[in-house]
């Protein structure tokens, strides 16, 4: 399966997860923007990436937390900045797993985040405070934006 196949997957997989908890979603025409969707939640429009993590040599879940851009000899990679998007949403197929990622979290990562689903590990990395994060997104969408 290639990677723009497995982001299909993971693109409809979140469109799917975003339905069942009541948001619109709104899907971008092309690929050129910095977010792949945008979630409708109470008339509060969320911008969100969508990325799909695969599993390392050690068992580990990763996704790239970069930006690739490609054309037919070069591959590009540049890192996102934190008006790009508003959540990052991270989708393990194999396990129907989602992680819900604040871009000013998602950012900071250096190159890759590890998502850690083993249960030998006694101590879980930082990533597992996402894990199925949704309530993050809803929080984030209902505040009460004060004009002045």
């Amino acid at each position: 399966m290639n990677t723009k196949l497995k982001g299909d997957i993971a693109e409809q997989a979140t469109i799917l997860k975003a339905l069942q908890n009541g948001w619109g979603v709104l899907r971008p025409v092309g690929d050129r923007l910095s977010y792949d969707l945008v979630f409708d939640i109470q008339g509060r429009l969320v911008k969100i990436q969508i990325k799909s993590a695969w599993k390392n040599k050690t068992g580990n879940y990763v996704v790239d937390n970069r930006r690739t851009k490609t054309n037919r000899r070069v591959m590009k990679r540049d890192v996102y900045q934190e008006s790009d998007f508003d959540f990052a949403v991270v989708y393990i197929e194999e396990l129907n797993l989602f992680y819900v990622f604040p871009v000013n979290v998602f950012i900071k990562y250096g190159s890759e985040i590890h998502m850690v689903e083993s249960q030998k590990r006694q101590r879980k990395p930082t990533s597992v405070q996402f894990r199925d994060a949704w309530n993050i997104i809803l929080e984030w969408a209902t505040q009460k934006v004060i004009s002045v």
